[in-house]
């Protein structure tokens, strides 16, 4: 055996516990960053060739492992914008560079210039929710923006759907044709009357008045105006040019025995058949083109014998106001909250996930780039397939154990004083031989 060699193995123990030292001090020092997983040291054995009656003295290697798939804890904040994962997934983000990131940081604030960028001065992503929601583009990043809240400040949104359920009472009076508000004359019979809130091209708010009037045996129609072309409040409704006179009706037959529309699409008669499950508003008034149309869903009308009963009216579009917060669901999808109580979905925060994920390569700034060990990436949306749901107002703690990672420094110690005798002792051997010499 060669006192070389045994003090060789014994400088290759102390390097080992040296980089164990330095993943615990890592851990140790990140344990209160949002988003740090841990790192931690494994040992594998240097072999080297020997014979029966000499043995060759090897060493050992270390390999550096992060607990990069290990959930860290949920921890509740007074801010909106911080996010935390719950789950499989990633978030993605971009450096000043725009080149794309994984990172399970969701720290966000909005910067100055309106992005949502977390304490390290990554820009979250995501893909911009249009007319339609957004859909994934699973095996790349294309499609995905930095989501900027301040591109939709003081931006209109014309309404273009909504709905407006209500029960109408079984036991109301028919009214008979001539009389009814669908014929908008003056003195028209008003059973039952709500109106509706919906914005135009320019942000404006127009109120559009419904009628719900009887006018047969389980059989309805509904009325629609826009108000302000009403006179006095009432009928006739009238149009100044060059506006245009805003008037729909839609036609509702209920089945006797559920007291709910019936099944069977309408069919314009005579006679005519079935029951319209919606109607459309056509209002060019603003001078926009096309001229807007707004679809009203009236599935959820009802027939009891009750009082009128309007039920909680939606329609989707908004004014030209300031946004005064921002709201993330669990599904990932960013709604703008303006200060009229508007409300616009925005984006849709994707998740990514790779088959392997302690194979991600760590970046500064408690980020991931995907390698050839850990696979291709895949991309889609919280609470969709095997990603994991978004919790607003948290963050992910670390998954560092303080009192794990104090044990282990106390052992890594221990093993490298150990190995420091082993090479004192063997420094001592080589005394011994040189004095032989003497």
């Amino acid at each position: 055996m060669s006192i070389f060699g045994t003090m060789k193995t014994s400088v290759s123990g102390m390097n080992a516990q040296a980089n164990r030292l330095g993943t615990v001090g890592d851990n140790i020092a990140n344990s209160s960053t949002v988003g740090y997983k841990r790192a931690s040291t494994a040992f594998s054995s240097l072999v080297l060739p020997s014979t029966q009656g000499s043995y060759s003295s090897g060493g050992v290697e270390t390999n550096v492992r992060y607990s990069i798939a290990e959930q860290g804890g949920i921890q509740y904040t007074t801010s909106s914008t911080d996010l935390a994962i719950q789950g499989e997934g990633f978030f993605i983000v971009s450096d000043p560079n725009g080149s794309p990131f994984l990172t399970r940081a969701g720290s966000f604030q909005k910067d100055p210039n309106g992005f949502l960028t977390n304490t390290a001065g990554y820009k979250l992503m995501g893909y911009p929710y249009g007319s339609n929601p957004p859909a994934a583009v699973v095996n790349g990043f294309n499609g995905l923006e930095e989501i900027n809240i301040n591109d939709f400040g003081l931006v209109s949104s014309p309404s273009s759907q909504g709905s407006f359920p209500a029960n109408l009472d079984k036991e109301a009076d028919i009214v008979p044709a001539g009389t009814r508000p669908s014929d908008n004359v003056a003195g028209s019979v008003i059973g039952n009357k709500a109106s509706l809130t919906g914005y135009d091209h320019a942000g404006a708010k127009v109120l559009y008045d419904f009628y719900y009037t009887k006018t047969g045996t389980n059989e309805w129609e509904v009325s629609v105006y826009r108000q302000d072309q009403s006179t006095n409040g009432g009928f006739p409704y009238t149009a100044t040019a060059p506006a245009s006179l805003v008037q729909t009706k839609a036609v509702l037959r209920f089945d006797p025995n559920t007291n709910k529309l019936v099944s069977a699409p309408y069919v314009a008669g005579p006679p005519s058949t079935g029951s319209m499950k919606d109607l459309t508003i056509t209002d060019p008034n603003d001078g926009a083109t096309p001229a807007q149309k707004i679809k009203i869903d009236l599935s959820e009308m009802t027939q009891f014998a009750s009082d009128f009963t309007p039920g909680k009216g939606i329609i989707n579009g908004n004014a030209p106001s300031p946004i005064s917060d921002v709201e993330i669901g669990g599904d990932g999808v960013v709604t703008a909250v303006y200060q009229d109580g508007g409300r616009r979905a925005i984006y849709q925060v994707a998740l990514a996930t790779v088959p392997a994920i302690d194979k991600l390569k760590p970046q500064n700034g408690n980020v991931y780039l995907p390698t050839n060990d850990s696979g291709v990436v895949t991309i889609g949306f919280p609470e969709s397939g095997a990603f994991g749901q978004i919790y607003s107002g948290a963050l992910e703690s670390s998954n560092v154990d303080i009192a794990g990672e104090l044990t282990e420094m106390i052992e890594a110690q221990r093993v490298y004083t150990a190995n420091s005798k082993v090479f004192q002792t063997g420094s001592d051997l080589m005394d011994v031989l040189i004095n032989l010499k003497r």
